[in-house]
């Protein structure tokens, strides 16, 4: 007999508190993403508790997208007809401890389900830089954390459970379904509603988070694989300015990494005396542990804990991913662009993700580099510049993150993407007259 637990996420855990919830906005309130930077076509919205509510509203509605944590800072998710929400759906979390899954409600986030899962003895493979995202919304877009033998977030599911366009309730397993399933991981919201996601996990484990300051550039032409290979997941922050990486973020599992002397240089760089925010000018009062001090996974990898406001708040951002063997020219060629890039810059993130096989993934089937970009609330200035850092990063097949800014056309958009028209033909099998398409999905993978 399996040993399968059903849990239940308690109140205080499924609040939100960077997010007002969706439920209770005003009618003529006006809906934005997290950062403000994106106003939404409307703000009709439903928010569905069970399965069988959103099977009827999919049926009744002839156009409408799924609004998740509002994280996207373009139109992915946006709809000038109707909102759905599935953050209330009231389903338990399923825990199969004989094959180390769990199965969770989509609007579950990963700030609400890990402190679950630590308490049942397990753990998640990787986190994104921030807990408060969606399960499903970060499937669906491929949202990623860092390590050079870690997948996306996309890369734990294992099965998941939609809605299509007709109401009807679709299953897809990764090993019954492999080639529908590899499409439909990371889907946009094109596909349908999806209700639930069965993630795969592993056990519990502790992590020590070190900091360290101003890394030489030029470290990177002859260590670039040592540097990203020292830790279980390492992020290098920077403003393109001085030459130099202003902070590497180095997270050990212990047990299993090199636990490394916290009074060690790292590549020339030197300890932080003192807990660190990315972006140096701001309190690290938001930010994880760090100084080497032990603690659970979902306190270490995340660089933001859960019940405060991230990175800067508000901004914009941008990112690119690049094939790993390229990394180290890719970040000189951005690194050209400084005296452009910096005064509109808060700060810039480079992560290493390993491969995958999602159609529509920016790692698919090359392990990456992805170059991020957080902007300072200026979209005329930041609107200028992503043309041209796309033109530095054309040689590289450089790939959006698509929850993000970007101006690459659709056909650049294809010729980076082998699978896209399979892509196209599993959309018209599941949503055929468009329910699920927006302005979005029509500008970039579903053109008419």
């Amino acid at each position: 007999m399996k040993k399968r637990t059903f849990l239940k996420l308690s109140s205080a855990a499924m609040a939100a508190p960077m997010l007002a919830p969706l439920t209770d906005l005003l009618p003529a309130e006006k809906l934005k993403n997290w950062a403000g930077n994106y106003e939404y076509g409307t703000t009709n919205l439903y928010s569905a508790k069970t399965l069988d509510q959103v099977k009827a509203f999919v049926k009744k509605e002839e156009k409408f997208k799924v609004l998740g944590t509002r994280h996207c800072f373009n139109g992915i998710a946006d709809s000038d007809r109707q909102f759905l929400s599935v953050l209330a759906l009231e389903e338990a979390v399923d825990l199969d401890k004989d094959s180390q899954t769990v199965t969770v409600p989509a609007g579950v986030k990963y700030g609400q389900l890990a402190p679950v899962l630590e308490k049942r003895g397990f753990a998640l493979h990787n986190l994104a830089s921030l807990p408060h995202i969606s399960v499903a919304g970060a499937c669906a877009t491929a949202t990623h954390g860092s390590g050079v033998k870690n997948g996306n977030l996309s890369t734990a599911v294992t099965a998941m459970e939609l809605v299509t366009a007709k109401g009807e309730v679709v299953q897809l397993s990764r090993t019954r379904d492999k080639n529908t399933f590899e499409g439909a991981v990371v889907h946009l919201g094109g596909l349908g509603v999806v209700t639930k996601v069965t993630l795969q996990v592993q056990p519990t484990f502790q992590m020590r988070q070190y900091v360290y300051e101003n890394l030489p550039l030029d470290q990177l032409k002859d260590h670039f694989e040592e540097i990203m290979s020292a830790g279980y997941s390492v992020s290098l922050f920077t403003d393109w300015q001085k030459k130099r990486i202003s902070e590497v973020w180095v997270k050990n599992r212990m047990g299993k990494d090199k636990d490394r002397n916290q009074k060690d240089t790292f590549f020339g760089a030197t300890p932080a005396k003192r807990n660190l925010h990315p972006i140096v000018e701001l309190s690290a009062e938001n930010c994880t542990e760090q100084m080497g001090v032990a603690g659970p996974w979902y306190e270490r990898l995340p660089h933001f804990k859960m019940g405060f406001t991230p990175s800067s708040g508000k901004e914009l951002q941008s990112e690119y991913f690049v094939d790993r063997k390229n990394a180290v020219e890719a970040i000189l060629a951005v690194e050209k662009l400084r005296n452009q890039v910096s005064p509109h810059l808060f700060i810039t993130e480079l992560r290493t993700i390993d491969k995958d096989n999602f159609w529509l993934s920016p790692c698919y089937e090359r392990a990456s580099l992805a170059i991020h970009f957080t902007w300072k609330q200026d979209w005329p200035a930041v609107r200028k510049l992503l043309p041209v850092i796309e033109r530095e990063l054309a040689p590289f097949q450089a790939r959006p993150h698509w929850g993000k800014l970007f101006t690459l056309t659709p056909d650049r958009l294809e010729s980076l993407y082998p699978k896209m028209q399979a892509f196209r033909q599993l959309v018209k099998q599941y949503d055929p007259k468009g329910k699920f398409r927006n302005e979005f999905l029509g500008k970039t993978v579903l053109p008419a």
